[in-house]
């Protein structure tokens, strides 16, 4: 859009030679008449004068309303520079010098036209990013009009979104109400659940915040979204904690057909009577709030849902919906914001040890390896290394276009792909001569088929992994580079879905895309950046590495040079959330993912191009939280360029450094060649054995002292009867038997009791005439602290208030 402004004319009847300040002012008002004789404004805008020799005029487009995201230019009068725009609306501006513009309408889209200035353009301001106004100094101003060749100002704004000049909000808010109406709860029942579903009829709706609420007997209470059978988890929190909205834990929509499924876990115990959904402190309840906004044209403000849900469809729930978030009162008061999506469970067991370490002897001998590109995990959990041999990647590997400009050079001759013992470093086998002149990423299948990608080749391959280097699929054209379905621009990565095999490309240093393919290689879909703010979506800048996450069906993206993690649902490609550090230092090489814990990332960052503003490092990553649980680097050695990162089964991490030449290789400071990093069960097992036998000790001290005058009365009574028994038997060589006390199991038996390696003198003592086993039952020197005796004996916090688990799917 454009206005016309003829500062010549403005100038020359500003600066008559004999004018006082009125007639001076009164210029001013010409310059308003004359901007409102072409049809930029139809409100007169008063000037405002700051000084006899200075003026400043407030000139705005009032009325004009961008349909389109395109450059537009407007003209206006400026003497000192205060913009009135927001980072919300423009994105920049640039004022221009023009002694003739393009354009003499009053405004026009530079969309359309070829420039602002038909003769030289010079620039006299520039905005950006919410700048604040630039005040010229006491007596000093730009020299416009006459002859400097300045007779115009053209402005030039680029607009951020069209939708932030719409004259309604574009999207309304609204709560849809989850709730059970028809829940009863036992008296004494460890564990009711009640669950509630319904099928969604509306408009697409985004939540973004959840709330949590129950009575006294609720445990937890989880609210998901199915889509195709898939459960997607919206909010999942304690009712015991402050029940306020919390943001979602996946950024997602619900559309038409998708199932919206919510479930409350009580227990009864405590109660003598049956309690019932109800308004009073005696009552229950159980309600799922989700906070969602839809686009205006469509919303529905309010909406709610009180069926009860079918027991095939919870069949499948996610097995954390039956397991109760612990609540303590210093957790209830001291908790943030932020902190009350779930327990961190994976960062208490990580404070208590688990940091990776180098395992600096690792590997026993040179694995004779060039610029290590990718790495990967077979069935066996062997490592899988590719690397480039000696070819390297240099300034002069690629054009501009991406096309690949050392073709002569041939193939690499070594073999690029080396399968490696984990535990030593031995080589295994070895493959991949003469086929690759750039090698970069690497995965598995569940047939142990590599798949690997070449970006000077432009291809993606399926080989088989005997040995033989047999191409079973090959994507892409060789040593054409391209952007359609066929094609792709030095591709990065591959990951493959384990249980449907389908195929994600991640396409690459020239694209910005992930492309999905079936098993045999048929095109299905493809998909550029998320946001879970749809005003604000960045392109990736390299999507540099992939992750396929089996347990959540989503795959994974390192987003390099944005420097973030991005997750989508790997069906659809919809996007799930972003993970962003300062600690990454503005880039994010690879992610590899464990699903122990609720799921943990592992991640390497990089250098930016514009110089190391973070230290090269390894990190482990909560996926429920985003929280850094761990940063790792080598002692022995340092990071020069970490390309590709993998983790084993039990918890080893290998880095592959393209710049070192290398792989490192990372174990638990805690593990000591066993689990690195306990399941919570495994967590309080080994805390509790801990406690045990740190009271193992004073115990057996304790147990002494009692047990001495007790022998000493068993032996003296057992000597006075084998006396009296000697005294009336008439056959000394018939053996007079004592009570089965006097047998390894009879006395002892009774001192031990029932569980093995524990001391229980109440069963000795219960026994007798006269005594009682109160008192004695828990005294043990061995064991955890969860052991009872099978009398009264009860399960764990977990297995209390737990549900069965869902039967195993068929696929």
């Amino acid at each position: 859009m454009q206005t016309q402004l003829n500062i010549g004319t403005l100038l020359s009847n500003m600066h008559p030679s004999n004018s006082d300040s009125n007639s001076f002012f009164g210029n001013n008002i010409f310059f308003g008449n004359r901007f409102q004789d072409n049809d930029c404004s139809r409100t007169r805008h008063p000037f405002v004068l700051s000084n006899p020799y200075n003026f400043s005029l407030d000139i705005r487009l009032p009325g004009v309303i961008p349909t389109e995201v395109r450059v537009i230019h407007v003209f206006f009068f400026i003497l000192d520079f205060v913009p009135h725009a927001t980072m919300d609306t423009a994105h920049h501006m640039i004022l221009y010098g023009c002694k003739t513009p393009y354009a003499t309408q009053g405004y026009w889209d530079c969309g359309k036209e070829l420039g602002t200035c038909r003769d030289q353009t010079k620039i006299m301001y520039a905005w950006a990013r919410n700048a604040p106004p630039t005040k010229l100094p006491k007596d000093v101003g730009f020299k416009v009009g006459g002859d400097t060749r300045i007779n115009y100002f053209v402005l030039q704004i680029h607009y951020g979104d069209v939708k932030n000049f719409r004259g309604k909000q574009p999207f309304i808010a609204g709560m849809y109400l989850m709730m059970s109406v028809d829940t009863v709860i036992p008296p004494g029942k460890k564990v009711t659940n009640a669950d509630i579903a319904c099928t969604y009829t509306s408009s697409p709706m985004y939540p973004f915040a959840f709330r949590t609420h129950t009575h006294s007997l609720g445990k937890v209470v989880s609210g998901y979204r199915v889509r195709n059978g898939q459960w997607t988890q919206i909010g999942r929190q304690s009712p015991l904690l402050p029940q306020a909205f919390y943001p979602v834990t996946n950024t997602i929509d619900v559309r038409n057909g998708d199932i919206l499924a919510a479930r409350c876990v009580f227990t009864g115990e405590g109660r003598t009577a049956v309690t019932q959904i109800g308004g009073t402190s005696n009552d229950e309840m159980c309600n799922f709030y989700i906070m969602y906004y839809m686009d205006n044209t469509r919303a529905v403000p309010y909406m709610n849902c009180g069926d009860d849900g079918s027991s095939e469809l919870f069949r499948n729930i996610p097995s954390e919906a039956n397991i109760p978030i612990p609540v303590s009162p210093d957790h209830m008061m001291s908790m943030k914001h932020e902190s009350l999506q779930e327990p961190k469970k994976e960062e208490e067991v990580l404070d208590q040890g688990a940091h990776l370490v180098e395992v600096s002897d690792w590997p026993e001998a040179d694995l004779q390896l060039g610029q290590v590109s990718g790495l990967a995990l077979n069935s066996n959990g062997d490592l899988i290394i590719f690397h480039r041999g000696d070819h390297i990647w240099g300034i002069n590997s690629f054009n501009l276009n991406g096309i690949y400009q050392q073709k002569d050079l041939g193939p690499i001759q070594q073999s690029t792909i080396m399968v490696v013992d984990p535990v030593k470093g031995k080589v295994l086998k070895a493959s991949g001569r003469n086929m690759f002149y750039m090698p970069h990423g690497i995965t598995t299948d569940k047939d142990d088929n590599y798949w690997v990608t070449d970006v000077a080749l432009h291809q993606v391959f399926k080989l088989s992994s005997d040995g033989k280097d047999r191409q079973l699929l090959v994507l892409g054209e060789a040593f054409e580079p391209g952007s359609d379905k066929k094609h792709f621009c030095q591709p990065t990565d591959v990951a493959v879905d384990p249980v449907t095999g389908n195929v994600y490309v991640s396409d690459g240093y020239c694209n910005s895309r992930i492309l999905k393919f079936s098993p045999e290689g048929k095109y299905i879909s493809h998909w550029g950046a998320g946001s879970s703010d749809r005003k604000r979506r960045a392109s990736f800048l390299i999507p540099h590495s992939l992750t396929f996450l089996p347990d959540k069906q989503e795959l994974c993206v390192a987003d390099r040079d944005h420097g973030r993690i991005q997750c989508f649902m790997a069906d659809t490609g919809e996007f799930v959330k972003e993970i962003k550090k300062e600690q990454f230092g503005g880039e994010v090489f690879a992610i590899a993912y464990s699903p122990v814990q609720g799921g943990l990332i592992y991640a390497v960052n990089g250098v930016p191009r514009d110089g190391q503003v973070a230290p090269l490092q390894g990190f482990a990553i909560s996926y429920s939280s985003k929280e850094i649980l761990d940063s790792f680097s080598p002692d022995a050695q340092e990071f020069k360029l970490p390309h590709d990162i993998v983790v084993t089964a039990d918890g080893n991490v290998f880095v592959g450094d393209a710049a070192s030449d290398s792989v490192m290789k990372f174990e638990p400071s805690q593990k000591q060649h066993q689990q690195p990093l306990a399941a919570p069960e495994e967590k309080e097992t080994s805390k509790t054995a801990a406690n045990q036998s740190a009271r193992g000790a004073s115990t057996t001290i304790i147990t002494t002292l009692l047990l001495v005058p007790l022998v000493l009365v068993i032996a003296v009574g057992a000597f006075i009867r084998w006396k009296r028994g000697r005294m009336y038997s008439g056959n000394y060589d018939c053996q007079v038997k004592l009570e089965p006390s006097g047998s390894a199991g009879g006395i002892l038996g009774k001192i031990r009791g029932k569980a093995a390696g524990s001391l229980n003198l109440g069963n000795f003592f219960a026994s007798h005439k006269g005594y009682t086993r109160h008192g004695f039952d828990r005294l043990s020197t061995e064991g955890s602290d969860l052991e009872k005796d099978d009398e009264d004996g009860t399960d764990s916090e977990n297995e209390e208030y737990s549900a069965p688990p869902a039967p195993m799917s068929s696929s």
